[in-house]
């Protein structure tokens, strides 16, 4: 290979390392949603519960952002326990108990979701008797926001 030739894939080489290099210092953190997930309707067994769980697990762990951006009822609501969740102003959030049509309501899955929750939440949805049945209670992302003290999406 002539010199000429070696020089530029030399060049190449560097120009290619110094912009892709300058992304070593930074975290390579990739935001999380709801809809990019497409985990906002919730769960309707056991094994897509633990589905929920498990992205809880991954978010917490790597510390990556996640965003409640849209609809988000039910089991989703616990994405709200994810260490660095924010929730979009114009999200919406729907409570109810945990559990089953079928089998009924489950107080165990109920206080799952519960526990999920910071104690603002907890004691609203608690004394408003949002998880006592299966009906859907709405509360609005600013007013999650502004109400309970997570942080708005940026």
């Amino acid at each position: 290979m002539p010199k000429w030739q070696q020089s530029v894939r030399a060049l190449g080489v560097l120009g290619f390392l110094s912009v892709f290099g300058g992304f070593a210092g930074q975290p390579a953190y990739a935001d999380g949603s709801v809809s990019s997930l497409g985990m906002g309707y919730g769960a309707r067994n056991s094994a897509e519960f633990a589905q929920f769980q498990s992205v809880i697990a991954q978010y917490n762990a790597s510390g990556e952002r996640f965003r409640i951006d849209r609809h988000c009822q039910s089991a989703c609501t616990m994405f709200l326990s994810i260490r660095h969740v924010c929730v979009s102003p114009g999200a919406t959030l729907l409570f109810h108990a945990g559990g089953t049509r079928r089998a009924g309501v489950s107080p165990g899955r109920t206080q799952q979701m519960l526990s999920t929750y910071n104690s603002a939440l907890q004691q609203y949805v608690t004394a408003n008797h949002f998880m006592d049945t299966f009906e859907f209670h709405s509360i609005s992302g600013s007013e999650i926001i502004r109400r309970f003290g997570y942080p708005a999406c940026r």
